[in-house]
């Protein structure tokens, strides 16, 4: 029997996997009223004017509560990766950066795992943001940190530990939602990475802390 394959990629699927290949959400900025379609967006915000974007398709689905895990775990790990590309080129000192870039590359790393058992095929642009994007994103993310200070990387490590907090306390309620399955598995597999981030931070807000005394 010849298994089914993703119809971009053409790798085969497993036997009742979700394959996202051809699933495009439809956006609606609230500010600007540009649609965008894409399966995840960066922060879900118009990358025209910087407005909130609505989502508001994909209920006719199949599958639909497997498939909204899944795009959850793809938003939630897309937009932590850019925080932690953002912060870690903000951070001064190269043994803060080594540890923004440890956690830059383990959100890439879930990422391309989840790409390669769903299949969402995330547009380049998506991951690479312009410099102009960048600015925007990095502005509304660190804002009130002063970036310039020597207290930005503690102030840094603090918003990212609410970010993890946030998103680990995200798949744990998912895992509870989901029937028996793989996609109860993954969000219960990516609920204890960030549980491991969470302690990862705190740990480094402990040094930080030790060496300001």
């Amino acid at each position: 029997m010849q298994l089914a394959a993703c119809p971009k990629c053409h790798r085969p699927l497993p036997e009742g996997a979700i394959c996202c290949a051809e699933v495009r959400c439809m956006w609606r900025c609230r500010r600007c009223f540009k649609l965008t379609t894409g399966f995840a967006i960066p922060y879900g915000r118009c990358r025209l004017c910087d407005g909130e974007l609505q989502m508001f398709t994909d209920s006719c689905v199949p599958e639909a509560v497997r498939l909204w895990a899944v795009r959850e775990a793809v938003q939630a790990e897309l937009d932590a990766f850019l925080f932690y590309k953002l912060a870690r080129d903000q951070a001064r000192h190269w043994d803060q950066r080594a540890v923004l870039e440890r956690l830059c590359e383990a959100e890439m790393s879930v990422l391309s795992d989840l790409e390669k058992r769903y299949h969402p095929h995330l547009a380049t642009g998506v991951l690479e943001l312009t410099l102009d994007e960048e600015h925007r994103l990095a502005q509304r993310l660190f804002r009130g940190i002063c970036l310039s200070d020597h207290s930005a990387v503690r102030d840094l490590y603090q918003a990212a530990l609410a970010m993890e907090r946030q998103t680990r306390d995200r798949f744990r309620s998912l895992a509870g939602q989901l029937p028996d399955g793989v996609e109860r598995k993954v969000c219960a597999e990516l609920a204890e990475k960030d549980a491991g981030h969470v302690v990862l931070l705190e740990a480094e807000l402990g040094l930080l802390a030790l060496a300001a005394n």
